[in-house]
């Protein structure tokens, strides 16, 4: 053990470990299972998303199969689902406002102008998306970028897949 001058020597995180040294084997497992518990409980919390989400996607969505939610990090709740043999998802506020809908396609179906866009990219994943002001818009997945058109073939945005 070290003496009280070298303390201050110490890693703040091995100072820790010293401590933990005065508790039996039993103490320290279950310290360590109410970490793992508490952990995985807050992971968990973070795959249910608020009352009003849930009661405006069960609006909005009827019939869905393999429904999960995630969180996204700018704070917005995103449900995959499937729904009439399509891969979708929609994203909504935290107060529970419906904000977009994503259909996968086929890069076949994009609308003739975008595919004119995309000659000469390979395109890995194509989508349709609804938003809520009622604009459609279109995903093409190229590189690892989100490509987004408008259904004039115009590129409004690209990020990061």
């Amino acid at each position: 053990m070290p003496s009280l001058q070298n303390v201050s020597k110490i890693p703040s995180h091995l100072c820790c470990i010293i401590s933990l040294n005065k508790y039996s084997t039993m103490q320290k497992l279950m310290l360590l299972l109410l970490i793992c518990f508490g952990t995985s409980f807050a992971a968990c919390a973070q795959k249910t998303p608020p009352a009003a989400v849930v009661t405006t996607f069960n609006q909005k969505f009827q019939n869905v199969q393999e429904l999960e939610w995630g969180k996204e990090k700018n704070g917005e709740w995103e449900a995959e689902f499937e729904q009439g043999g399509a891969d979708m998802s929609a994203n909504f506020s935290a107060e529970g406002k419906w904000l977009e809908t994503e259909t996968e396609i086929k890069v076949a179906d994009l609308p003739a102008s975008v595919q004119t866009a995309l000659v000469g990219k390979k395109v890995k994943e194509a989508a349709k998306i609804l938003r809520a002001d009622g604009s459609t818009v279109y995903e093409a997945e190229v590189n690892h970028k989100d490509l987004i058109y408008d259904v004039s073939g115009k590129l409004l945005s690209q990020g990061k897949d």
